[in-house]
């Protein structure tokens, strides 16, 4: 596998004539690439140290409109700079690109060169302080599921996003003969990600038509973020290189099963994990159960970083191997919160409510600070539920996105934790995708109402 690129590599290459362009990278609000393309060797002789873009990148919608309601910025203060700081530990080859590298850049004010708070990055490397200040170490992975279709992004736009085919017919989970007629795509998305040094284990069919999934190697927390923000925008690329479109929406259609991000997580203390205890009957120890309780306790609070949009919602229904309650189990696909490697050094939990439209940055580092303070005020863990959890109707995931908007902004927890900066900028953040939903008319309710109403 071919590792990250140090600066001096960077110059050799650009020197041989390998390297022309170097893309310097912000992740935004929506968890996606923006940034530059820059010359290499203008990249090499100083645009290495920072550059700068528009301080809207980080207040904005899927749309890139600005609404109004933002405390960092607006019309009123002048939309000016942020800095953006190339982070030189993830200089990489993007091997799908020609002579193309790229790097991911942290976002800091330009008139004291302080992280801006409600960076994505920033967010959860405040959390990763926090954990490290106790003593432990994040480590998380993520899931990719999304759909393949058969045309390409432009042909869909074009058709106004009527009559998508999806690349499969049947469901094709695990299915071997039908992920072979998608090798053309996923077999490329692999190899070119791997050598990009981002260490991918396997992609798979997932459980409906054209769906697909993409599992990168178990890490640290940061280097998680980072390979599932570069994979998912490989995806995009890859597809569209082949003449192909996916989605990572959560629920493209209501009869079809949504696509997930599920995260999976432990604490590790001096290169062990600490969430193993062999004593225990589930090999679970103390402070796995303290944190366990706290992502329970907590999860209202943090739904929005999990479910972030209007569509995000309808995934959570029964029987879709989606959750949809906050409650945990062992082994057990049913429940919100599952118990994996269970009486292994490999224990962790896995939480099942995140959906392909997540932030992994905000999502993890909400989950973090909800397991610190299970941690902080040594919660005590509930029974594990068993069978059937679709059944009952106690500790029910926020069903829409303005109850899970309010539930954030009434978070002492996250203030506490992220500062109330960051939880108004999000909350706003869930107000403007509210306020533009009700605004507009749907086809489902023009062919509803027009006549019978």
């Amino acid at each position: 596998m071919t590792g990250v690129l140090s600066f001096d590599d960077l110059k050799a290459q650009v020197a041989a004539g390998d390297v022309d362009t170097v893309l310097v990278c912000l992740v935004d609000m929506q968890g996606r690439l923006m940034g530059k393309r820059f010359h290499a060797g203008h990249f090499i002789n100083g645009a290495w140290e920072e550059t700068h873009c528009c301080n809207y990148l980080l207040a904005t919608d899927l749309e890139m409109a600005t609404p109004d309601g933002f405390a960092s910025t607006s019309w009123e203060s002048g939309y000016g700079d942020y800095v953006m700081k190339p982070d030189l530990t993830t200089l990489r080859p993007l091997p799908w690109l020609d002579g193309t590298v790229m790097v991911l850049c942290d976002v800091l004010d330009h008139h004291h060169h302080k992280e801006v708070p409600h960076s994505p990055r920033a967010i959860l490397k405040k959390q990763i302080r926090r954990l490290d200040a106790l003593g432990f170490d994040a480590m998380t992975a993520t899931e990719l599921e999304f759909f393949l279709f058969e045309k390409s992004f432009d042909e869909i736009r074009k058709s106004e996003f009527r009559d998508l085919q999806p690349i499969s017919g049947y469901n094709e989970d695990y299915n071997i003969l039908q992920t072979t007629k998608e090798e053309h795509v996923m077999r490329p998305l692999r190899n070119h990600l791997w050598n990009a040094g981002i260490p991918v284990e396997c992609t798979k069919g997932e459980a409906e038509t054209g769906q697909e999934e993409l599992n990168i190697k178990y890490g640290r927390a940061q280097d998680t973020a980072d390979f599932h923000t570069i994979a998912k925008h490989a995806t995009k690329e890859i597809a569209w290189q082949q003449g192909h479109a996916v989605t990572f929406l959560p629920k493209w259609r209501h009869d079809k099963v949504g696509s997930s991000s599920h995260v999976h997580q432990s604490l590790w203390k001096d290169g062990k994990p600490a969430f193993y205890d062999a004593q225990d009957a589930l090999g679970m120890s103390d402070l796995m159960k303290n944190y366990m309780a706290g992502l329970l306790k907590y999860a209202p609070d943090y739904t929005y970083f999990m479910a972030p949009y209007i569509n995000s919602y309808k995934r959570f229904m029964k029987g879709t191997f989606a959750p949809t309650r906050i409650i945990w189990s062992v082994d057990n696909r049913t429940a919100g919160y599952r118990l994996c490697g269970v009486g292994s050094k490999s224990i962790r939990v896995e939480c099942r409510i995140p959906g392909s439209d997540m932030n992994p940055y905000l999502a993890m580092a909400a989950m973090l600070a909800a397991g610190i303070a299970g941690i902080e005020e040594g919660l005590q863990l509930q029974a594990p539920a068993s069978g059937d959890v679709y059944q009952g109707d106690s500790g029910m995931i926020p069903e829409t996105l303005r109850d899970a908007r309010l539930s954030l902004k009434d978070s002492a927890m996250l203030r506490a934790a992220m500062g109330d900066d960051v939880v108004e900028h999000y909350t706003r953040a869930a107000e403007v995708e509210i306020e533009d939903f009700d605004r507009v008319v749907t086809d489902y309710e023009i062919a509803r109402g027009f006549e019978r109403a």
